[in-house]
């Protein structure tokens, strides 16, 4: 079940767009989507092209885009939103798992599988939500000048996997990334996913972060670092707020620390 309780509420509904070539699918997500509060669908669209001009002219907040479409796919539409005045926050909707980490990286959000449930379609909307929120906060800290210029940064998005879903994680949510042979597990408070990177990339990725390498097979958010024990002259325990442990050499463990005190 969805935490219901949220610090912020949006005082108006998403306004939404659905984009998908066949009308069943459109009415099916549409009935699901009146079913979830704080969302408004104000149009849909058969289409990339009829979709970019409906976006042009009703500048939606969020957008539900299939991608195998005639004219023009939903990769082709997200891409060209990126270098146009309004660039809603964008959720797939698709029948093909294979072209997730290319709709992230274009600018999705969210990635659902066809057939969706009610309760992955409202943590979408929910995903989605926050983003806009995110969002409006940091427009606001620029325009109030409360900030240094680089006080207000995007925080990297790393993608992680359970079963055939697919989702978008704050770098900030996450304690560590642990290796178990040619699997990387990402970790969270209450979840691990697979992710879709090695940890050598996702080092290099969140280089100049709170991100330290403590193991060959182990990457930590110092954010969630709750301690640090000795286990010996050359060995410490390094314990995250989630209680998972992990044995760091002397050397690896004065990072950790020297990022604490930062």
């Amino acid at each position: 079940m969805l935490n219901q309780s949220k610090p912020f509420v949006l005082s108006v509904p998403l306004k939404t767009l659905i984009v998908d070539d066949e009308p069943i699918a459109r009415k099916v997500l549409r009935e699901d989507l009146e079913l979830i509060d704080d969302v408004e669908v104000i149009a849909e669209a058969d289409n990339g092209e009829k979709a970019l001009e409906k976006i042009a002219d009703l500048k939606p907040d969020l957008v539900f885009l299939d991608l195998q479409m005639p004219v023009m796919g939903g990769l082709d539409v997200v891409r060209k939103l990126k270098s146009g005045s309004h660039m809603p926050v964008v959720v797939i909707v698709t029948a093909y798992d294979k072209f997730a980490i290319q709709a992230f990286e274009a600018g999705a959000i969210d990635y659902l599988l066809k057939p969706i449930g009610q309760n992955r379609l409202a943590e979408a909307v929910e995903r989605a939500q926050q983003f806009t929120r995110r969002e409006a906060f940091e427009r606001i800290a620029q325009l109030q000048e409360i900030a240094g210029p680089q006080a207000v940064q995007r925080v990297k998005k790393i993608v992680g996997r359970i079963g055939e879903e697919y989702f978008l994680l704050d770098a900030n949510e996450i304690f560590a990334f642990q290796a178990e042979g040619d699997l990387v597990w990402i970790i969270t408070a209450k979840r691990k996913y697979a992710a879709t990177q090695t940890l050598k990339v996702l080092q290099n990725r969140l280089a100049n972060s709170t991100f330290e390498r403590i193991h060959r097979n182990a990457l930590v958010n110092v954010n969630h670092v709750r301690k640090i024990t000795p286990l010996s002259s050359q060995r410490w325990l390094i314990t995250l707020s989630n209680n998972q442990e992990f044995i760091a050499s002397k050397r690896q463990a004065r990072g950790v620390r020297e990022l604490l005190n930062s």
